[in-house]
């Protein structure tokens, strides 16, 4: 399987991006996996200019990166969603990547399961509902399997995540893909 992990975290060696690479770790084992970080990429928000819907080619308006990550969309048969969460939301830059997927060229995709990251601060029990819902929209709408989650609370500065198990939950969330 190929194995596509979008990376929102904006920090390098961020703790979001640590569980990243832990799940990357485990799924390699058996799968071609590559991590985009969106930090790298330069990827404007979507317009709603919906200049997408009637190119023949549904070839986005905008001139950016995203043409490369809908590239990398075509070749995936896994999505995996790494993001810190901040104010209940994933990362700024990630936001402007998923919503960059209104683009109809997303239908050409071959994405059958998907897996979610999330490291947060605060460690409110409803901290990453806002996303989960986002989350399970998508995988009805899309028809597409959840392949596990791991959310993490109470992780804030760089590294913080070292001290709990969420880093081996991730590579064995990997494994088992």
């Amino acid at each position: 399987m190929n194995i596509l992990i979008l990376s929102g975290s904006p920090r390098k060696g961020g703790n979001s991006e640590l569980l990243a690479e832990a799940f990357a770790k485990g799924a390699s084992a058996q799968h071609h996996v590559e991590i985009v970080s969106v930090r790298d990429v330069k990827v404007n928000p979507c317009f709603g200019c919906n200049a997408c819907f009637v190119s023949k080619s549904n070839s986005c308006a905008q001139k950016d990166d995203m043409t490369l990550i809908y590239e990398k969309m075509n070749q995936a048969d896994m999505l995996v969603i790494a993001s810190p969460v901040y104010f209940y939301g994933i990362s700024a830059q990630l936001k402007a990547v998923i919503d960059r997927f209104h683009n109809p060229i997303r239908d050409s995709f071959h994405i059958k399961k998907m897996a979610l990251l999330l490291v947060g601060a605060a460690t409110l029990p409803e901290l990453f509902d806002a996303i989960l819902t986002e989350y399970n929209l998508c995988l009805k709408f899309f028809n597409i399997e959840d392949a596990g989650k791991v959310l993490v609370r109470g992780v804030k500065d760089k590294g913080d995540i070292k001290t709990t198990d969420s880093l081996n939950e991730a590579y064995m969330i990997g494994l088992s893909i």
